[in-house]
């Protein structure tokens, strides 16, 4: 196990591979997620609307400490973890890692199509320098057969919400699989810009048990990433869900995480309006009011992905 202030990778023997995509799991649905992502993070804004930032090495320790005593409260021993070779999946094992111990950490590397291979190189290379024991499962196969027994209504041919809804959940079954059989916890992915956008797939990549890095924004994951000396190349991938070449998460968002971070800033946790939100930011070129609109809007829309299904309401006696 990695010491604190020791790097978690050797960045010398992983440096140099080719970036690609970060994240094989899908938008549609991009479930809810562990925690309570409504909540607003701890921290300040300053007047442009930036969030003063964490201390990296306090949120390393903060969620270090976190998994440790989720394991032990659950009398787990250990976590499964979903890893894309990307940048969200590799500082969460590294952050396992350090919190119960590489011998306890079980990695689960999931393509499904060519664009996926590619990263699940990367993400071999970096459970071998993490240490950990994992395996990789092409879901080609297992996807096809789940296509041909749905019903005929239910084409998932050239539908890629479908089929990336479909996939995300065939992962997140493997990873309950594999939980089960040795007694892990699943740990999620997902960090707080993706939660409250409801950029995961609901029971897919939202399911897990624990989501570490869910209080985080992805502008605040990144910061974290280099603390942990995770490899630069990783570090450098533009943010996707890896479904499609050429797919980007900020083109399916509409905006990429540096604009859409300080929107939810001011405009979930400070639950400010939209006009005034782009007011806040006005001294940005790259955030309008229409940009702000659309996102609080996709923020509204997606809250039952952060919810428990609901149930009906018991009437008093």
């Amino acid at each position: 196990m990695s010491e604190r202030g020791e790097p978690a990778f050797d960045g010398d023997s992983l440096e140099g591979r080719a970036a690609g995509g970060s994240r094989p799991e899908t938008g549609e649905e991009a479930g809810a997620a562990g925690g309570a992502p409504g909540d607003a993070p701890e921290g300040s804004l300053s007047g442009d609307g930036e969030l003063d930032p964490r201390d990296p090495a306090d949120e390393r320790e903060r969620v270090r400490s976190f998994l440790a005593s989720s394991v032990a409260a659950a009398g787990a021993d250990g976590v499964v973890v979903n890893m894309s070779g990307g940048l969200d999946s590799t500082v969460t094992a590294a952050l396992a890692v350090e919190a119960v111990g590489a011998d306890r950490v079980y990695g689960l590397i999931l393509p499904c199509n060519k664009v996926g291979a590619t990263h699940a190189r990367d993400a071999e290379a970096l459970a071998d320098a993490l240490g950990i024991d994992h395996d990789t499962v092409h879901l080609h196969s297992l996807f096809a057969q789940f296509g041909a027994v749905a019903p005929d209504r239910f084409d998932l041919h050239d539908e890629p919400t479908l089929s990336g809804n479909a996939t995300a959940r065939l992962r997140m079954t493997l990873a309950y699989l594999a939980a089960n059989a040795t007694n892990r916890l699943v740990c999620g992915t997902a960090n707080r810009s993706e939660l409250l956008l409801g950029y995961f797939t609901k029971h897919g990549d939202g399911g897990a048990d624990v989501q570490p890095i869910g209080h985080l924004y992805k502008t605040e994951v990144r910061a974290l990433a280099a603390e942990l000396d995770v490899p630069e190349f990783v570090v450098e991938k533009p943010p996707t869900a890896g479904f499609l070449p050429g797919q980007r998460d900020a083109d399916d968002l509409g905006a990429p995480y540096e604009v859409i971070d300080p929107v939810l800033r001011l405009g979930v946790d400070r639950g400010l309006d939209a006009a005034t939100v782009a007011e806040r930011l006005e001294t940005r070129d790259d955030v309008d009011e229409e940009t702000v609109m659309d996102l609080l809007a996709r923020h509204r829309a997606t809250a039952h992905k952060r919810t428990t299904p609901a149930v009906p309401i018991e009437r008093e006696r």
